[in-house]
């Protein structure tokens, strides 16, 4: 019985300790991130950041390009975006996710975006 408990709970450790798995990304998936990064109302992304095809872009933070190296971690890159005061406390971006202007949905659509730049 005691052998059983340990190896449900070895289980169910190795189980909370692995990175989540992300599907590949449909086109459709890319062009919403792409509308939520460029929408004046949502994500906003240009106001801030120069974005290759963007119109009017910001200089305020870096130009979003050459995501993928940049962050090959996906997970440092969704959470940049969620709050990145949590890296950053005098950041001027606002805290997307923790503010609730975007949700963890919208986030991950702007990263499957941005990870094509």
């Amino acid at each position: 019985m005691r052998k059983g408990l340990v190896s449900v709970c070895l289980t169910a450790l190795a189980l909370t300790a692995m990175p989540p798995v992300y599907a590949e990304p449909t086109q459709a998936d890319i062009d919403r991130g792409k509308e939520l990064a460029f929408s004046r109302k949502d994500g906003n992304c240009l106001a801030c950041h120069k974005i290759d095809d963007g119109q009017l872009t910001g200089t305020v933070g870096p130009e979003l390009a050459d995501m993928k190296s940049r962050y090959p971690d996906r997970d440092i890159l969704f959470k940049r975006i969620w709050d990145e005061t949590q890296f950053n406390p005098v950041t001027v971006m606002p805290p997307f996710g923790r503010n609730m202007i975007l949700n963890e949905e919208q986030i991950n659509r702007i990263v499957d975006y941005l990870y094509t730049l």
